[in-house]
């Protein structure tokens, strides 16, 4: 007898729930094995649910097409998490054939979680009350998670083009770490009386499906065609796939190749991955590598010395004093520092740093910034989720990032591609 799709759903989403990490454990061992547990138990009960739901709102019409899709987003994610014990990159038509559904698929179960938690006491009260037509207007918004991972999807493979200029003399000096206005715009600012350091940042790029080589390369050409004085490279350059692929970051930043003497970069967390690879990739551009090192360098704006950090994962408060005080600042430069995880921002002494440039957050990655809204997930946490911020004297500029890693869930908060302009307090 035919079995229509949504009643596939439980027991492929069992088998795959339950056969990829065993696969896992004895292909590639015990921590893969329970991130892959972790992620499916978090994501198909709900995304089974939901599927279950949507194929009855969408009637005898649609229904079995909505289910099938289902069956295929789901059997995707157990294509794309088994394939992860041999991470590489994959050719174009896999990643769209299978990564690109799978991952959707399970951010979309993950953000389903939540939203049918939260309306699960509402449909129990109305179906005691009988409020059938109250009950049946509610399915409808079982549609919403659907609607908020389209959005997701449209943002994570976009970023926004901008030109950013900082004015350092700009907001007082700040007891505490403050939030600051940078002006944004489109189009090119008005030219100054003198000209401004020109800096591309270019951080978490993250190479894998989401952002493929030939993607990544495309757009640091677009930055680099702005003709930069400095590219500073704020870490996060790979994933799982870019990591066991030899050579995919040579070849992405092949664009900074002309740009030689300009490019200076750090390391970020998941660099400490491969970072053998990192810098290797790094070195064939001709991109300089500051690991806790300073670089000093003449730009047509004037003198700049960057201090780059490695990403620390404990004693931020005494390491990231330290290394400023081993390089303390030099006269007649401005004096910028790389760190990859802008939490570390707090333990810079007030007025040391003119600007410090980090990364990280993916710009708190779920927001209203594409509404003209400042507020993100992160924007009561303790990290600095993106633009500018000040603390004394000091300057940060959290960039929104170049990519992000693992699921679509840019949800209102675009990558940044930006030219920034730096207008310092002598200006």
């Amino acid at each position: 007898m035919y079995a229509p799709p949504e009643a596939l759903l439980p027991s492929l989403a069992a088998a795959i729930g339950v056969g990829v990490p065993l696969f896992a454990a004895k292909a590639r061992g015990r921590t893969y094995a329970l991130f892959a547990l972790v992620l499916v138990t978090l994501s198909f009960p709900a995304g089974v649910v939901l599927a279950t739901r949507l194929t009855e709102l969408a009637g005898p019409r649609f229904g079995a097409a909505v289910g099938w899709l289902f069956v295929y987003a789901i059997g995707a994610t157990g294509i794309h998490m088994a394939s992860l014990v041999r991470a590489r990159l994959r050719a174009r038509w896999i990643r769209y054939a299978v990564s690109v559904p799978g991952m959707t698929m399970l951010a979309l179960g993950a953000l389903a979680l939540p939203f049918l938690v939260a309306l699960a006491p509402l449909r129990i009260l109305l179906g005691a009350a009988g409020a059938e037509r109250a009950l049946a207007a509610l399915a409808y918004a079982d549609w919403l998670p659907v609607a908020l991972i389209a959005h997701a999807l449209a943002t994570s493979f976009g970023a926004r083009r901008e030109f950013v200029r900082i004015d350092l003399s700009d907001g007082g000096e700040p007891g505490a770490l403050t939030r600051l206005r940078a002006l944004r715009a489109a189009t090119p600012h008005p030219p100054l009386a003198r000209r401004p350091l020109r800096v591309v940042q270019i951080t978490d790029p993250h190479i894998g499906p989401w952002q493929p080589v030939h993607r990544l390369a495309r757009r640091i050409a677009e930055l680099a065609a702005h003709d930069p004085d400095l590219v500073l490279l704020t870490g996060d350059f790979l994933t799982m796939e870019s990591n066991g692929t030899r050579g995919a970051l040579a070849q992405a930043l092949a664009p900074l190749a002309k740009l030689r003497g300009r490019c200076f970069a750090i390391y970020g967390n998941h660099d400490h991955e491969a970072p053998e690879e990192v810098r290797s990739g790094l070195a064939a551009n001709g991109i300089q590598l500051l690991v806790d090192a300073e670089a000093l360098i003449e730009t047509p704006a004037g003198r700049v010395q960057i201090v780059g950090a490695d990403h620390y994962w404990e004693e931020r408060d005494e390491r990231v004093p330290a290394l400023l005080k081993r390089y303390p600042r030099r006269a007649d430069h401005l004096r910028l520092f790389l760190l990859h995880d802008p939490l570390g921002f707090r333990f810079v002494p007030p007025g040391d740093v003119d600007l410090t440039l980090s990364g990280h957050t993916h710009g708190g990655q779920i927001g209203l910034v594409s509404f003209g809204l400042d507020w993100t997930v992160l924007s009561r946490s303790r990290w600095p989720d993106h633009g500018l911020f000040g603390h004394g004297a000091s300057r940060l500029y959290v960039h929104r990032g170049t990519g992000f890693y693992g699921f679509p869930l840019r949800v209102g908060v675009p990558g940044e591609l930006s030219l920034i302009e730096i207008v310092s307090r002598e200006s």
